[in-house]
């Protein structure tokens, strides 16, 4: 399922998913009929993991593209392009409501 993510669009976690935070990182554990695909694991560096925190079903994209800004002191266009690269990567591991 491919999702089209636009600065409005509010990411909320999938509930078929299992989060650990090791660290400034976190830990992402698919979960199918109550079981963990262990092929499907996948790591959030310390931006990720940032960014994951912000996902509450609330907040939307351009929110968090401006959060991403003050944290780490970066640019505009370099925050937005991290932001959409990070939701073109989770795709499976988030739900997008408009």
């Amino acid at each position: 399922m491919v999702y089209m993510i636009d600065l409005k669009s509010v990411p909320l976690h999938s509930p078929s998913v299992v989060t650990r935070k090791t660290g400034k990182e976190y830990v992402l554990v698919p979960v199918t009929n109550n079981i963990a695909d262990m092929n499907s694991v996948y790591t959030l560096n310390e931006t990720g993991a940032f960014l994951w925190e912000l996902i509450d079903g609330e907040t939307n994209v351009e929110d968090m593209i401006e959060a991403l800004i003050r944290e780490y002191d970066i640019d505009e266009k370099n925050a937005t392009n991290d932001v959409f690269e990070f939701f073109s990567e989770m795709t499976k591991y988030l739900i997008i409501k408009e």
